[in-house]
């Protein structure tokens, strides 16, 4: 199982999660098990002034390597309007899938790092994950989505 956030703030998000999702749905190898509802939420980091995100998380069952799994994603963001080459850090997007989890792969490098990394620390990720998989254990801190959350809430993180 692995697991691809998914967000954006840039056009009309709702329309582009759709097509998103069924071009996901669309790809060979790929299986879209169970997925949050959308929520919508501040920016974190980039520039001010940014519209809210829209957020969510997908769980997918898939034959494809996490590195051609990945290409797949950035396809998809590519063609539903994404351009990293112009793009600022952490700034305004029609589209961002990224890949948490693939099974238990570990990677690092230039390409590709799994688990992905800092989700453990982002509200924004935990909680729609919450919905779909509360009992799954995170990777790095070997807590369950339902108590990371709790203990992020605690400390009184917001995003």
């Amino acid at each position: 199982m692995a697991a691809v956030a998914i967000g954006g703030n840039l056009g009309d998000v709702d329309r582009t999660f759709t097509r998103a999702m069924t071009r996901l749905e669309s790809t060979p190898g790929v299986v879209v098990l169970r997925r949050s509802t959308w929520h919508r939420t501040e920016p974190v980091g980039g520039p001010a002034g940014q519209s809210k995100y829209l957020n969510g998380v997908m769980l997918i069952e898939t034959t494809l390597t996490p590195e051609v799994l990945l290409g797949v994603l950035q396809d998809i963001e590519s063609r539903l309007g994404r351009d990293r080459a112009v793009e600022v850090p952490d700034g305004p997007r029609p589209l961002d899938l990224d890949l948490l989890w693939h099974g238990d792969t570990v990677a690092d490098t230039v390409g590709l790092r799994l688990p992905h990394p800092r989700f453990e620390e982002r509200l924004f990720v935990l909680e729609p994950l919450l919905e779909i998989c509360p009992d799954h254990r995170l990777p790095g801190c070997g807590m369950s989505v339902r108590e990371r959350v709790e203990s992020l809430r605690a400390e009184g993180a917001t995003a």
